[in-house]
This record gives structure tokens, sequence and C-alpha cells, in this order.
């Protein structure tokens, strides 16, 4: 079973390093690395090119945003079931890609599975601000504010080509949107696994500021409406403060 991964980068060299290591790393060998990149004016490009014998995949050109750029990646990847990692995320162990090939093997008819997060200091990486424990999958639970942690997803690649990809017209909520739709609307079968899989530097694109916090939200309220799942918006906003203050708190 190969197992394709997913970065989607522009302008990173900073932290890109430290996901390519992380996939390098990887005790599971059957899997491929796609990198797909935005055009990048920095140091990016001469970082990939060094490192090209690390990944399989390489494209730098301009594209319409990181759902567009994860797009491409699903299209060009050749493994089984495909997960993304973002360019400042990587992996919390050596063996994680081990434990996904394994569910996916034991279980013909698993068609995702998904895992906790941990948002860490940007330079500190071992010190964890938010701890994100999504827990088991109930329906109804998207109009509640309920997510799993999207660079912990593992899903089929045969299920993308049935259901569609990202959707280009939420900005930086379309992974949620898809997430729904796999889950809510098209009743994905999918398993939790209570283990940290992934480390994030807090400051990614959806929780840069108080602005993109809410217009997230109330992209994700779209998303509900459109994908015919009710939501309360006053429910949904209290519930999202709730579960967002779980993982701070880290229970």
């Amino acid at each position: 079973m190969k197992i394709s991964v997913i970065t989607v980068t522009y302008n990173c060299s900073e932290v890109l390093n430290d996901c390519i290591t992380s996939v390098k790393n990887q005790s599971y060998k059957n899997i491929e690395h796609l990198i797909i990149d935005g055009g990048s004016s920095n140091n990016t490009m001469k970082l990939l090119r060094a490192n090209q014998h690390h990944f399989t995949v390489l494209v730098s050109e301009p594209d319409y945003g990181i759902y567009d750029a994860m797009n491409k990646g699903i299209k060009l990847a050749k493994g089984d079931v495909i997960g993304f990692l973002n360019s400042d995320d990587f992996y919390n162990n050596n063996e994680v890609l081990l434990r996904v090939a394994n569910l996916f093997k034991s279980d013909a008819n698993l068609n995702a599975c998904y895992a906790d997060l941990v948002y860490t200091d940007k330079v500190n990486t071992s010190k964890i601000i938010r701890y994100w424990k999504p827990g088991e999958f109930i329906f109804g639970s998207f109009s509640k504010g309920w997510s799993p942690p999207h660079p912990t997803l593992f899903v089929r690649k045969s299920i993308y080509e049935q259901i569609g990809y990202f959707n280009l017209k939420y900005k930086i909520s379309s992974d949620v949107d898809l997430m729904m739709r796999l889950l809510e609307v098209h009743k994905i079968r999918v398993r939790y696994i209570p283990e940290l899989w992934i480390r994030m530097r807090l400051g990614g694109l959806s929780n840069k500021n108080l602005k993109n916090i809410l217009k997230q939200n109330l992209d994700v309220l779209r998303a509900l409406k459109s994908n015919n799942l009710t939501a309360n918006p006053f429910s949904f906003f209290i519930h999202k403060i709730f579960l967002r203050a779980k993982q701070f708190l880290k229970i």
C-alpha cells in the first residue's frame, strides 16, 4: 500500500526542512512525498532543489491559493491513501505512516482515519500551546463547531475520485467543508485514533488573527448551509468557544 503525502508551500524556507525530514525519516517506506509550491520567491526553491532526492514530485507555479494547490496534489498522487502535511507541520514520531498503513491494510472497508494534533510554539516546537483531541465523530457534530484536525486526516484516493476535491470558494475553510462532505453528507467509514500524529506551529492561515478566525467560522456556516446541514449560529459559536478552550486546557 502506497501513501501519498502532499505538502503545499509558499515562501516557507525557514520551516520546510523540518517537514521534509519528518517524511523522510518515517519507518514506513512505501510512500511518495509531493511538494506543491505556489511559485515561491525566497529561498524555498533553493532548499527544495537541494533536497529533491527526498521527495517524489515537485511542482512550482502560481496557483489560486492553498486549496487549489492541494487539489493539484490529489490529482498527481499515485498512492492508495492520501494525507496532507503542511509546510510548517511535522509528524510527532517516525511511526505515524506505518500506523496509518496498518490501519488501512487491516480493514479494506475503512475509508479514512484521523488522530490528535498539537499546536506548538513557532520556535520551540517542544512547547505545546494547544492540544487538539477531536474524539469520535458523531453525526451532527459539524453543526456544533466540531471538526477533526485536517493534517491528521488520511483518506483513500478512490474516495476523492468519487466525492470530489476542495471547493475553492471557501478561501480558508475549504478543508472543513470537504471533511463535512466526507463524514456528514457521504457518510464514509472513518475511524478516530486517540494518538498524537501531528505537531503544528501556531500561526497558520486560519488562526493567523481574530479576523481570519471569524472569517473561517462564517465560511463554515455557509458550507453547512450549502451542504443542507442545519446550524444555529449562536449555538455554533458557543460550542466552538468551548471546544477551543478545551484545547488550551489540554483536556
